[in-house]
């Protein structure tokens, strides 16, 4: 696959982006750490919390990066910034106004697989460095793979997530590991297992909705 941008563009674009907004990305490490931290302890309580951290991420990632400073190399970019603020938006309306994004806690082979992930997505910025790349010409934390991971993370675990909030994650899990491949972020080498993931249990909750509707449908019929 051929890209409209040399990877040259590409890491001076990240060097920009850093340049100008390191503070925020430090910044919204350190909120998102502490919210997912206080999530840890308070269990469901801090759902909406996490919707609206969530929405930020997308959001900030949207404008930020993709509309302020990825268009300059790519055109896609100002998509990119439309399907990424949707996706903050859906996480408003969803997770934040209607209350139907909730997070557990509960021990299970999922939570395992979402703390790693999540995990991963604060690791993110240091394993960039550890694997070669150089400040300022390096993706950090407040960019799109990372929200992506960490999101990935927290999806894990929503109880019956809509569909909706699905898509862009997976979509741009799918599109970015193109880019990654071919510029060697080897830390991105992850978005496609998170995007798997996300798609084969959201499988499953469907497959077990679609059981339980059924096994309900057979006993009103009996009654």
């Amino acid at each position: 696959m051929r890209l409209p941008f040399t990877d040259t563009q590409f890491f001076d674009v990240l060097a920009a982006y850093n340049t100008v907004l390191w503070p925020a990305g430090v910044a919204l490490w350190i909120v998102s750490l502490t919210v997912t931290v206080l999530f840890v302890s308070a269990g469901r309580r801090t759902s909406r919390a996490l919707c609206c951290l969530l929405a930020g991420h997308w959001a900030w990632s949207g404008i930020a990066y993709h509309a302020t400073f990825f268009t300059r190399i790519n055109p896609a970019g100002w998509l990119f910034a439309a399907l990424f603020v949707t996706e903050a938006l859906l996480l408003v309306w969803y997770g934040v106004l209607h209350d139907r994004l909730r997070f557990s806690t509960a021990g299970s082979t999922r939570h395992v697989l979402a703390a790693a992930l999540i995990a991963y997505s604060f690791a993110y910025p240091f394993l960039n460095i550890a694997l070669g790349l150089e400040y300022p010409r390096i993706p950090l934390f407040a960019v799109p793979c990372p929200t992506t991971l960490f999101t990935a993370g927290l999806l894990l675990i929503a109880e019956r997530p809509p569909v909706g909030v699905l898509i862009v994650p997976v979509l741009w899990s799918v599109v970015a590991t193109s880019a990654a491949v071919l510029f060697h972020v080897r830390a991105d080498f992850m978005l496609f297992p998170a995007a798997l993931l996300l798609v084969v249990f959201a499988a499953m909750d469907h497959r077990a909705r679609y059981r339980r509707g059924r096994s309900g449908h057979r006993i009103a019929n009996r009654a």
